[in-house]
């Protein structure tokens, strides 16, 4: 990315953000990385000039944040979103939204809004599925240098 078109696309991060504070900056460029991953996961081309092989749907990109997020944030997942303001998955359409009424991201005629609401529960997605398995310790020894006490 060249640096005007990293400076048009701050600009227009900066004026949804002022339309809408809902949502922090770090959720917009989550969602473009998550694009990114689900994107590559589902062998998608960015270039193709037919539809089908480069569009990502709603429920499609709600799966792939789900994976993406819990690769990069693991159990701390619902917390970070909570800090973004994401408390479901409907967040993810309108920030999607946002993004495409900005002219940051394209939609096909059958994309709505409505794609990714309710596909999933956060507490069950990123707090109840995620589980410690294992024998831990968690002590800690103070004895730095091996010394004994």
């Amino acid at each position: 990315m060249g640096k005007k078109t990293a400076q048009n696309t701050w600009k227009k991060l900066q004026r949804i953000i002022e339309k809408d504070s809902r949502y922090s900056v770090q959720s917009y460029q989550f969602i473009f990385e998550a694009l990114d991953f689900t994107a590559s996961k589902l062998g998608k081309k960015y270039n193709s000039s037919k539809e089908e092989e480069r569009h990502v749907s709603g429920q499609e990109l709600s799966g792939g944040v789900k994976q993406y997020a819990m690769m990069k944030f693991g159990f701390m997942t619902r917390t970070v979103f909570e800090l973004w303001g994401i408390t479901n998955s409907g967040d993810f359409g309108e920030i999607v939204f946002n993004l495409v009424e900005s002219g940051l991201m394209g939609k096909t005629e059958s994309d709505s809004v409505d794609d990714f609401k309710d596909l999933y529960d956060f507490q069950t997605e990123f707090e109840d599925k995620f589980k410690f398995e294992g024998d831990f310790d968690f002590s800690y020894s103070w004895n730095l240098y091996g010394r004994k006490e």
